[in-house]
């Protein structure tokens, strides 16, 4: 297979100036009142059939692991193997597929993180229709590349920003200036339907309607699709939303009363890295009365709005609720090696985040959950990062400043008075100081079990070395991780 080109613009957007406004741009938007319709089954049917001949359905497999783990019956919804690898295709033809010839005329414009561009881009190839497509300038190179692959000669490829944000931004100043039709990632009620479609296939591989469904959130129209129809044929199920700790945009929606834009967030989890979150997710899930779990954002932003925020740790939930959890990025690296090495499953960051969820909550035995697996669009190159971020969270690594004397032996002292029998130096990088007595040198070191940090520690306390932990949060320690 000979891979395309690159194709790929990066644009600078100068921003707006205090005072200037942009009109938003049209998606189809739904009244509250409304949504129950719009998400509901005869919409998702529909939707269903529209797409039946682009997208693959995908298997609903069972997890003796993860089952044995957590005491419940684990199934995994395949989306890593869909047609672009990811869910989102669903969603994009879903909406293009409704639009008229003259839309199609016009062309489309889309801005994503990578996953829903690569189902725009299948979709303008299949039906020749020409679409620019807006991605943030930290979209991972196997994303980029895959969606030149879909969209071929109908697709021009822009860059912009370092956040979905930003490329949305770009987008819909597209919009307004060429007069394409915006095919929204997340926030129109066709996106969501499509998406819905997923729980329809999960109902009918499995002969019933689960007790629990997690799903991973980013702009909330995946969830907004998978709530909708889940409440349209049960009030039993269990909804909960997975966010990553570092974007927790919709939990502060539903804090303050509406979506609200956060002021940073960590770009780690690309799939899911959204400051604001789609105001067609935060209304189903404020419709539902979604209760969320704590977390330092809520609190510094204050809750506004009356929701029910539960404490930190596994929580236990009533039949029917729906609620939305956070987990650490490196709980999530260690769900996606935990899937590669136990079942064989590349997922990516977003992918991982309803397996990871697992961790957040207290399923009642027996109970049957499945865990939707968004996406397997991992670039090969971030696993070094992953492998990083995984080691750093179960606290099996650990990075310090220890400072040498300058003489020979001094590092056979540290071997021997330091290191324990199951340490392992993986770092070491010092640079000779002639003039000086003493050398720094930065050491990484990785524990057989994350309970030998207190031995490692106390050693280095009784060492006529001088040893300096690198504690995490630090600047130094954020940039060796």
């Amino acid at each position: 297979m000979t891979r395309p080109p690159d194709r790929t613009t990066t644009l600078t957007v100068q921003p707006r100036t205090t005072g200037e406004t942009m009109e938003p741009v049209t998606v189809q938007q739904t009244a509250d009142a409304d949504l129950a319709s719009a998400l509901g089954v005869a919409n998702v049917e529909a939707a269903a059939e529209r797409i039946a001949g682009a997208v693959a359905r995908t298997p609903l497999e069972a997890c003796p692991r993860l089952s044995a783990d957590t005491g419940a019956q684990i199934y995994l919804k395949r989306e890593d193997l869909q047609t672009v690898r990811s869910y989102k295709i669903r969603g994009a033809y879903n909406v293009m597929a409704q639009l008229s010839d003259e839309e199609l005329a016009k062309g489309v414009v889309a801005a994503s993180a990578g996953n829903h561009a690569q189902g725009v881009a299948y979709a303008c190839r299949s039906m020749k229709v020409h679409g620019r497509i807006y991605v943030p300038t930290t979209t991972p190179k196997q994303k980029r590349d895959r969606i030149r692959w879909h969209g071929g000669e109908f697709v021009e490829l822009l860059a912009v920003g370092d956040t979905y944000d930003a490329a949305a931004a770009a987008a819909q100043a597209d919009v307004m200036r060429s007069g394409a039709t915006w095919i929204h990632a997340f926030d129109d009620v066709r996106t969501a339907a499509g998406q819905g479609t997923i729980v329809r296939e999960i109902v009918d591989q499995l002969g019933t309607v689960p007790d629990y469904v997690i799903a991973p959130v980013g702009g909330g129209g995946c969830l907004a699709g998978v709530a909708g129809y889940l409440r349209a044929i049960s009030d039993e199920v269990t909804i909960v939303g997975v966010e990553p700790t570092g974007a927790v945009s919709l939990a502060a929606a539903l804090a303050t009363g509406g979506p609200y834009t956060l002021d940073t967030i960590d770009p780690f989890v690309d799939g899911a890295a959204v400051k604001r979150i789609g105001g067609l997710g935060y209304r189903v899930m404020a419709g539902m009365g979604a209760s969320v779990s704590e977390h330092p954002v809520l609190t510094d932003i204050g809750v506004t709005s009356g929701v029910e925020v539960k404490p930190a740790g596994p929580v236990s939930l009533p039949r029917g609720a729906a609620h939305i959890t956070h987990v650490d990025e490196g709980a999530i690296c260690s769900a996606m090696l935990g899937l590669y090495q136990n079942e064989g499953i590349i997922a990516e960051p977003a992918g991982a985040l309803s397996v990871t969820g697992l961790s957040e909550l207290d399923i009642p035995a027996g109970a049957t959950v499945v865990c939707l697996v968004s996406g397997g669009n991992n670039d090969v190159s971030r696993y070094g990062e992953i492998i990083e971020r995984s080691l750093v969270h179960q606290g099996l690594k650990h990075y310090f400043l220890v400072h040498f004397p300058q003489e020979p032996g001094a590092l056979r002292r540290f071997l021997d008075e330091v290191l324990g029998p199951d340490d392992d130096i993986t770092l070491f990088e010092y640079v000779k100081r002639n003039n000086r007595e003493t050398g720094a040198a930065l050491v990484g070191v990785q524990l057989g079990e994350p309970a030998g940090l207190a031995g490692l520690m106390d050693r280095m306390s009784h060492s006529r070395l001088n040893c300096e932990r690198l504690e995490p949060g630090t600047p130094a320690y954020d940039y060796l991780t």
